[in-house]
């Protein structure tokens, strides 16, 4: 019996989005490997996915994700600037892109919240300032729930 109720967790820290594999030849052979940068997030984003499973089954069905990313602001940033970004008056149009971050937390979370990111068959994402920099990620099972 799969349980119905979204499973919510943040993700503390800049976000970083899926880095791109990259290759490097070893005694004539190509390697493909992944960024160091993006394997070090995707563990950071199983730890707090596989604490807020709390020992529960995977999900099974189809699901929908939401992240709602929060960037960091500039401490150059002047405080007017600060408070318009804050108030969602300046949006962040910079790295990391939000189709990236949904690669590395799809990624991270596979095997631990649903068996494979083929399941998302739904997604919702916001980028905003914040002062606190972060991912609030929430997985939500749409099996069972009326049409």
């Amino acid at each position: 019996m799969t349980d119905h109720k979204p499973v919510t967790f943040v993700v503390p820290g800049e976000a970083v989005g899926k880095g791109r594999p990259r290759v490097t030849t070893i005694h004539g052979h190509a390697r493909m490997f992944t960024p160091q940068k993006t394997a070090n997030y995707e563990s950071l984003i199983a730890v707090a996915a596989e604490q807020a499973m709390q020992g529960r089954e995977l999900i099974t069905g189809p699901v929908l994700v939401e992240l709602k990313i929060a960037v960091g602001i500039a401490q150059s940033w002047s405080k007017k600037k600060t408070a318009q970004a804050l108030a969602g008056q300046v949006m962040p149009t910079k790295k990391p892109d939000a189709d990236n971050v949904l690669k590395a937390i799809c990624d991270g979370i596979n095997g631990i919240v649903f068996r494979d990111d083929v399941q998302v068959v739904n997604v919702s994402m916001s980028k905003r300032f914040a002062e606190t920099p972060g991912v609030l990620v929430r997985v939500v099972p749409l099996e069972g729930l009326p049409s």
